[in-house]
């Protein structure tokens, strides 16, 4: 086993932060850094995403042991777990099969249901720029445009690119992911209800979770509760960072 690549923040109860599909770690740098004010915050990059190894297998199998290693590795006890998206995906599946190992459990914009791969457009765009004889960030960009015409987007997965003596670079594990992307949107493995506290956050403007969807969440952890962050599309921590920061903390608290 390999330890992810991570950052550490402040002192008191563990809080471990686990970034979405194509994201890393520093998309949570400003707000581990406000959580830190109260907890040990953990902000982790997966497998074959930011700075952490690349591997060919990738599922949330493989991610939930690399969860656990990290937990077991560093003597982390009794964490609060926040996942966004995948990561939330992931901080479920764990919770599914580790409970014992996890105090609150908090989700972003992400249910346990089946999701069918929508992420086509966007690895389109990362595997048309030529990566390996671009010069600059801008003729990364000019390609990208044509396939994410979203800015906010687009900045977001900008992050990804790497610049070193050598040249450009994805930090991702761009085969690896497109090879795989069925995986992404597996629906939750459980045996029983789960019964940690849990807080579900979705944003008012995305589709992630329905309200018809809810009673069946529910049925699967039943000590969970749902807020609504208005004004908040899929990345609701980076739309209304405030908000999410006051949500969670009132959850916690």
């Amino acid at each position: 086993m390999q330890l992810l690549n991570y950052k550490t923040f402040g002192e008191g109860q563990p809080l471990i932060i686990i970034h979405g599909f194509l994201g890393s770690l520093d998309n949570w740098l400003t707000l581990g850094k406000k959580f830190s004010e109260d907890f040990q915050v953990f902000l982790i990059d997966q497998r074959n995403h930011g700075k952490s190894f690349h591997s060919d297998k990738w599922d949330y199998d493989a991610m939930v042991e690399d969860l656990e290693y990290f937990i077991d590795e560093l003597g982390i006890e009794n964490p609060i777990l926040l996942g966004h998206s995948m990561g939330g995906k992931t901080v479920m599946q764990f919770t599914a099969f580790h409970a014992s190992k996890v105090d609150k459990l908090i989700v972003a914009d992400i249910g346990p249901k089946l999701y069918p791969p929508h992420h086509q457009q966007i690895l389109d765009g990362l595997s048309a720029v030529p990566i390996d004889t671009i010069d600059s960030r801008q003729e990364a960009e000019d390609v990208l445009i044509n396939y994410v015409p979203d800015l906010g987007t687009r900045t977001f997965l900008m992050k990804n690119l790497n610049r070193s003596s050598d040249g450009f670079s994805w930090k991702m594990n761009l085969p690896v992911l497109i090879k795989n992307i069925e995986n992404v949107g597996e629906a939750l493995s459980y045996q029983i209800p789960i019964e940690t506290e849990t807080l579900f956050i979705r944003g008012g403007n995305s589709n992630y979770i329905q309200d018809e969807e809810w009673h069946e969440i529910e049925e699967i952890f039943p000590h969970a509760k749902l807020e609504t962050i208005a004004d908040a599309g899929h990345w609701l921590h980076a739309e209304q960072p405030e908000e999410f920061y006051t949500k969670v903390m009132n959850f916690i608290q």
